[in-house]
């Protein structure tokens, strides 16, 4: 009597709502498609969490935190120290930006009568972006992209209309490779755009791209794969055309810059041949003391579990892991987190 007593206990346990702690997360929509993996999966081992992620945006996840709505934020752009200060000032607590894995943001098109694998350089990028390039039949494209006849058709530009990672990744690597870019407009999740139209979400910016012919965007590599739309490769700092890969996102960590201790680094341009050169990581934005302990051990536990076991299901959905000296990091600084 007393085992068939402790097994309904069990099971009511396991049943939504019974004995099960909720933790809320918002934030960047490029590691959305690895955030719900993973989530599911720790929910299959710890029937008692339930992790809610709403994919709305890096600049969303980091207002939400600061706020103290959300238990985690989440970000394609580290937090700035402003940005920490406040969020430190509001929750009465520091924030550590943890690197979950790298992705690739690529650039995506739609040209009425070609559908092959085009080649853009740094600057037909800027130049597109930045209004000097309009028409698919500009000298400049049609250098790097022999053989290929490009109709007679003005440039659609698509970005981001939210405050975006995505956004910084495209903006932050737009910066380095173009003088005129930095000065005129910058990095962030949000700019002044020169031209275009804009997009919610990585969703919109790839929906958007299918739907208007002679457009050009940016969008996380598993949204142009998962809608089915041409992508490009990318003349890299050594001037070899890289087409987004995993193999190129884990080049282009292994080229750049030590990893700092607070995990904020930049590798986009990496250095090396194959490298692919709008790659980076990205960010849960944990607060180190939860309000609620029960919470705080949730999430420590999680993200043990993310940069062990959960690492291993990047590959399947386009993303690469942490490299193996940054996930030995990650796994001492969550030991601070409580």
């Amino acid at each position: 009597m007393r085992k068939l007593v402790l097994l309904l206990v069990c099971v009511f346990l396991a049943l939504p709502g019974f004995g099960q702690t909720t933790l809320n997360g918002a934030g960047a929509t490029f590691p959305y498609p690895i955030y719900s993996k993973w989530f599911s999966e720790y929910l299959k081992i710890h029937p008692e969490v339930q992790i809610n992620y709403q994919s709305i945006g890096s600049g969303g996840g980091i207002r939400q935190l600061t706020e103290g709505t959300v238990d985690f934020g989440a970000s394609d752009m580290p937090m700035t120290d402003d940005q920490l200060k406040e969020a430190e000032n509001n929750l009465h607590t520091k924030v550590l930006n943890i690197p979950t894995v790298l992705g690739a943001v690529v650039p995506v098109y739609n040209i009425p009568g070609v559908s092959g694998e085009l080649n853009f350089t740094p600057d037909v990028l800027a130049g597109i972006y930045l209004g000097r390039i309009s028409n698919w039949n500009d000298k400049a494209i049609a250098a790097v992209n022999p053989g290929v006849n490009f109709p007679n058709q003005e440039i659609v530009v698509v970005h981001r209309s939210d405050g975006s990672g995505t956004t910084f990744i495209w903006t932050d690597y737009l910066s380095k490779i173009s003088p005129d870019w930095k000065s005129q407009v910058g990095s962030n999740t949000s700019v002044k755009w020169p031209k275009g139209m804009g997009g919610k979400g990585n969703e919109g910016v790839a929906g958007s791209v299918r739907l208007l012919p002679g457009s050009i965007g940016y969008v996380e590599l598993i949204y142009a794969i998962q809608n089915k739309i041409p992508y490009g490769k990318v003349r890299n700092s050594a001037g070899t055309f890289v087409k987004a890969s995993l193999e190129g996102v884990t080049a282009a960590a292994a080229s750049a810059p030590k990893m700092p201790a607070d995990f904020r680094a930049s590798i986009t341009n990496a250095p090396g041949q194959d490298a692919y050169p709008i790659s980076s990581f990205t960010w849960m934005l944990i607060p180190l003391h939860s309000k609620d302990p029960a919470k705080g051990k949730i999430l420590a536990d999680f993200l043990n579990w993310m940069v062990s076991d959960g690492q291993s299901m990047t590959s399947a959905l386009d993303y690469a892991p942490l490299p193996a000296n940054v996930a030995a990091k990650v796994k001492q600084a969550i030991k601070q987190v409580e």
